[in-house]
């Protein structure tokens, strides 16, 4: 149900009112095939990725060039790790259905404390003074990060369309950019609105095919402007140009 219900919804936003995109491969990347992407994020030149499904979650600090295991922290059953974000010198992990979060020290990734929230966890991102969460819907919830409670939600919109099954965020120069589960699409959000920007297709990009083999995984270097992405299972990541859809105009008849 979920599934459909993302085709749908992700199809609807392919409307007149937002720009189309596909992309150019830059450059790839070897990632680990028994990764089951759930949040991306670079830092200082390093690429932090949590994982999910229960008995393998973790986080992990990977070396892009490489695919190489730096650094990593296990997640032990029952969680389902979900999406992470970087923080005021903290890492905060999601899990799925637990309603339960982790705080880790960063860079160290050392435990800190665990939290709650209501409902599903599913992506986060932050501005440097907000944090962003998706769940699922066509929601995503304003987090103060000092607290880490709920302060606001935004609806995101394409026209008079809500856009659901949001999955992984990245903040990406002044917009939210979120995978549509299940989809080969990205949606680029105003993070004050709600209003979708645009879409980025990547059905195009090589991947291992199957059930969960699915695009999830974005993540920008502000400080290169490098813009990768990866999904559940891939065996590579990709450096990534966007490239607008140009729609021809309609001709008009002559009278």
């Amino acid at each position: 149900m979920r599934y459909i219900l993302a085709l749908l919804l992700a199809g609807a936003g392919w409307g007149q009112q937002a720009p189309r995109y596909t992309a150019r491969i830059v450059k790839t990347f070897p990632h680990d095939p028994g990764a089951f992407t759930q949040g991306l994020e670079f830092r200082n030149g390093a690429l932090y990725e949590s994982t999910g499904m229960v008995g393998t979650s973790g986080i992990r600090k990977v070396a892009l060039e490489t695919g190489k295991i730096l650094q990593q922290l296990r997640v032990g059953p029952p969680f389902f790790g979900e999406g992470i974000t970087i923080i005021n010198g903290q890492l905060i992990q999601l899990t799925w259905q637990h309603q339960t979060g982790f705080v880790y020290k960063f860079p160290e990734l050392q435990f800190v404390r665990q939290f709650t929230y209501p409902g599903e966890g599913w992506g986060l991102t932050n501005d440097g003074k907000k944090i962003y969460m998706s769940d699922g819907t066509a929601q995503i919830r304003v987090w103060d990060p000092a607290t880490l409670r709920e302060t606001g939600r935004i609806t995101v919109m394409d026209g008079t369309r809500q856009v659901a099954a949001l999955n992984e965020l990245e903040w990406v120069r002044g917009e939210i950019w979120a995978n549509v589960w299940m989809t080969d699409e990205i949606v680029r959000i105003a993070p004050a609105t709600g209003k979708v920007l645009g879409w980025v297709d990547l059905s195009a990009l090589p991947r291992n095919r199957g059930v969960a083999d699915v695009l999830n995984g974005i993540a920008y270097d502000a400080a290169t402007r490098r813009l990768v992405v990866t999904g559940k299972y891939w065996d590579k990541m990709y450096q990534i140009e966007l490239v607008p859809v140009t729609v021809p105009a309609r001709s008009v008849p002559a009278r």
